[in-house]
């Protein structure tokens, strides 16, 4: 059954909503992929905040077209049977979504991927942006490196108080 006019303006309007709080929005091709691979993937994506969408190419271009940021976007590469990743959280969670479970099924291809600012992403540089760590992960590194130098000075520290306790325990043991 078609959908009506009304329910492609919704769509339009929900897919420029999903663009304009995005941090980076993944396409890939997913021909072959079964309903419960996409099921599967959907529930994985939801563990990131990720949204996951499979709507016409299409509808998304009009809804690109009607934001300012990117109405210049090329459109060209948006052919074929596409899903949409967006993620307004994360940069890197929605490509790492679509880049992991790509791993398991390979009927899944990262074609690209658009950022905030409206630049169109070519497929080695969403692959590439999928390979980052997440911002939970940088944060871990970060403290990481901000506590081995502490612990070191810590460790110094302990082993000046240290020699001074042996010095003096045996400067007691001397007089006594």
């Amino acid at each position: 059954m078609p959908i009506t006019k009304d329910q492609k303006q919704q769509q339009v309007a929900d897919l420029a909503d999903l663009l304009s709080t995005s941090k980076l929005t993944v396409f890939a091709s997913y021909n072959g992929t079964g309903v419960k691979q996409m099921q599967a993937l959907r529930k994985s994506a939801k563990e990131t905040d990720t949204s996951v969408k499979v709507v016409k190419n299409r509808l998304v271009k009009v809804a690109l077209k009607g934001n300012d940021v990117y109405k210049d976007v090329d459109t060209s590469s948006l052919n074929g049977q596409l899903l949409y990743a967006f993620n307004s959280e994360d940069e890197v969670a929605g490509a790492q979504t679509l880049h992991n479970f790509a791993k398991e099924n390979p009927t899944l291809n990262i074609l690209g991927a658009i950022d905030a600012e409206g630049n169109l992403l070519s497929e080695e540089e969403a692959k590439h942006l999928a390979t980052l760590p997440s911002k939970d992960q940088l944060r871990g590194q970060l403290v990481g490196v901000i506590a081995v130098p502490l612990s070191g000075f810590v460790s110094v520290m302990a082993g000046n108080i240290r020699s001074l306790n042996n010095v003096l325990k045996a400067r007691s043991e001397a007089i006594s």
